[in-house]
């Protein structure tokens, strides 16, 4: 039963204000495809058999044309496409319209994490947005193509080096979904996925699953270090995933795209030039400066954090990598 249901409704849950009109237009005309295609299949096989061939019968003279059969297979399909292009065409434009009071969002799209940059100097692996607001990303890509896709949401859009892309949309409901990268952008493409949090604007909406409200998640990731009030290690972890620095590294050992942060500090470890001593200078150098002492084995991947990664944020990231070692 649940199959079958599946088969009638294979959409994910509609999400935003946009989410209803892209289903209804598209089951209209999965719908009216079915009906015509039945159609034409049943009268293909009546005809099939009426007219077969018979021993000793003789084909009758039929008519050249009919206009009134004409002028309907005409119209009728006409009225049916200009009715589809109106539904889609004004769908369309709303989507790429955005109203005139929107919260904006910067995003930047690498090989193979997003970064969300917010008004406040705040930072994100993952996109948090208030519900029931208007949200407009301003989207660029410092490497390749990449696009952005939110399923529950029926947004998509291509981001393209060199140049600004954007789309806007309007969360319903409170929750956590899925953000993936449909573009495919190289080896780890189909790791470049993370989470749209779609946030309360008050304490009476909030929910087991997102207990922040929009402005309190603001206020904590605007200040990582929270006043210094925490640990600069646990700072540090807080930083790590605003970056999506995991998408990379380890925390383990293990090897990924890049080094595990495990395992290395206050050791000599091998670059493409010789060794250096992992200390706090070759790590903050590898933040800013990425590609100027590449270890051995890696493929220069990693992009700069000049200028989006304040200073004692990285000191907590050094902090966050000694205490794990």
């Amino acid at each position: 039963m649940e199959t079958f249901r599946n088969l009638l409704d294979p959409f994910p849950s509609q999400q935003s204000t946009f989410a209803a009109n892209v289903d209804a237009i598209y089951y209209f005309i999965f719908w009216l495809s079915t009906f015509f295609f039945v159609i034409i299949v049943a009268m293909m096989c009546y005809f099939v058999v009426k007219y077969r061939r018979v021993e000793g019968q003789e084909p009758e003279k039929s008519p050249s044309h009919n206009t009134p059969l004409e002028v309907t297979w005409s119209v009728v399909p006409g009225i049916l496409v200009l009715g589809i292009f109106w539904w889609g065409f004004t769908g369309y434009v709303d989507m790429r319209s955005p109203p005139a009071e929107t919260y904006d969002i910067n995003v930047t799209a690498q090989m193979w994490s997003w970064q969300f940059k917010y008004g406040t100097g705040a930072v994100d692996a993952e996109l948090h947005v208030p519900v029931g607001t208007p949200v407009r990303l301003i989207m660029q890509s410092k490497d390749v193509i990449h696009s952005l896709f939110v399923p529950v949401f029926r947004v998509k859009q291509d981001v393209v080096p060199g140049r600004y892309s954007g789309l806007w949309f309007e969360a319903k409901e409170v929750g956590k979904f899925e953000l993936f990268c449909t573009e495919y952008c190289g080896q780890k493409h189909s790791d470049m996925i993370t989470k749209v949090v779609v946030h309360a604007t008050d304490e009476a909406n909030v929910t087991d699953e997102v207990p922040q409200t929009f402005d309190k998640w603001l206020e904590v990731a605007s200040d990582p270090l929270e006043g210094g009030r925490i640990p600069l290690e646990q700072a540090g972890e807080k930083v790590i995933g605003m970056f999506g620095c995991l998408q990379c590294h380890s925390i383990d050992g293990s090897n990924k795209v890049g080094p595990s942060f495990k395992g290395h500090f206050g050791q000599q470890v091998q670059t493409r030039d010789g060794s250096v001593l992992m200390d706090e200078n070759y790590i903050r150098e590898s933040i800013l400066e990425p590609n100027a002492k590449i270890r051995q084995g890696y493929d220069p991947k990693m992009p700069s954090f000049k200028g989006s990664m304040k200073d004692e944020w990285i000191d907590a990231v050094i902090a966050y990598i000694k205490s794990i070692q």
